[in-house]
């Protein structure tokens, strides 16, 4: 396993582009500490208009002010994956960005992903190779694989990753090294990488 400070690696992060493009429009009293931000996120495909305190990251912006408490607060410094949401494709530390740089993205949480009538598949392998125990990193590991496969799809190599010329292979260690950013307390990470082994199609 890959070592802490790997644990952001291949994500999306903060930049001071988006933050200069970032919203919005001043609400409520603009002297004081109160001041609001009106913003629009796009959250599993539907529009939320939100007055933010623009302090407010994203993970509390979905997880308090949308109720979508599939995302956990873990460690809340990046450093544990839980918080791992989808934005336009690629998955992020939810608590590490702040909710008003995202007005316009495309925000995909655990909840979006499936429902239990009618799981993703990732959702589904999980559940089928057990790959939880108390459950709290799951929706961040299953947001986390999701957008591991498409980065594999799309060949994006990781720090592992032997041969860049040649297609990626989805081995054990690639696995492990890509979702080194999610940390299991329980130490579930065989059946979790059984469960994506089985999505990618390499094990039944």
């Amino acid at each position: 396993m890959a070592s802490v400070h790997m644990r952001t690696r291949g994500r999306k992060q903060p930049s001071s582009a988006a933050a200069d493009n970032s919203p919005t429009h001043i609400a409520g009293n603009q002297s004081g500490t109160s001041k609001r931000y009106s913003v629009e996120l796009r959250v599993n495909g539907e529009v939320h208009a939100l007055e933010l305190d623009p302090r407010t990251t994203l993970l509390d912006a979905l997880r308090e002010h949308l109720h979508l408490t599939g995302s956990k607060k873990g460690c809340d410094q990046g450093q544990c994956g839980a918080c791992t949401v989808l934005v336009n494709g690629q998955r992020i530390n939810s608590c590490l960005t702040l909710a008003v740089m995202h007005e316009g993205d495309a925000i995909t949480t655990v909840e979006g992903l499936g429902t239990p009538d009618r799981m993703h598949p990732m959702q589904a392998a999980f559940v089928d190779h057990d790959g939880f125990q108390c459950g709290y990193c799951t929706p961040g590991q299953i947001c986390s694989a999701v957008a591991m496969l498409n980065e594999i799809a799309a060949s994006i190599p990781s720090h592992v990753t032997a041969d860049l010329a040649a297609p990626i292979v989805l081995s054990e260690t690639e696995i492990r090294e890509r979702m080194s950013g999610n940390i299991c307390r329980c130490a579930a990470y065989p059946n979790i990488i059984e469960a994506i082994h089985t999505v990618a199609g390499g094990r039944p």
